[in-house]
């Protein structure tokens, strides 16, 4: 896919797990045979910006496809599950709006240790998993666009 640029939008919030996700998502992309210079890396505070930070990327019309990467952990309270619903609602809409495919490694973990494994550890890279994901949709969806059928 010559010319393709992927934007991959990143939460600070428990960076050591989303830091992993992002050298995880950007060697995947890196394979697939994107240009280094055609993966923009753009960081938020947390999963809940995800959304609009993605709506404004893919708004821009510069980028095939995107990853949002992110760690909620399970804390005392209920706000894990309002963050990581409407993290992930935001996300899945940002992507219906903009007929792009977003490759989802949002995490939602009960402990960083869970988080930990599966951003390149024992439970495998939902980083690379995600920017994967992203890529595969991509390219399906330019061959949907020249009227083959893979």
């Amino acid at each position: 896919m010559a010319g393709t640029r992927a934007l991959v939008v990143v939460s600070r919030f428990n960076e050591a797990v989303t830091r992993r996700l992002l050298e995880g998502a950007h060697a995947e992309l890196l394979r697939a045979g994107l240009a280094r210079e055609a993966v923009d890396v753009l960081w938020v505070p947390g999963a809940f910006e995800l959304p609009v930070a993605l709506h404004r990327g893919l708004a821009t019309g510069r980028y095939r496809m995107a990853v949002a990467l992110g760690a909620v952990i399970r804390g005392e309270t209920p706000h894990f599950e309002f963050v990581a619903r409407e993290a992930a609602r935001g996300i899945g809409e940002t992507a219906r709006h903009f007929t792009t495919p977003i490759g989802f490694g949002l995490l939602t973990c009960d402990t960083l240790e869970q988080a930990l494994a599966r951003a390149g550890g024992a439970a495998g890279d939902k980083g690379a998993e995600a920017a994967a994901a992203a890529y595969q949709t991509a390219r399906a969806l330019e061959e949907l666009e020249r009227g083959s059928q893979a």
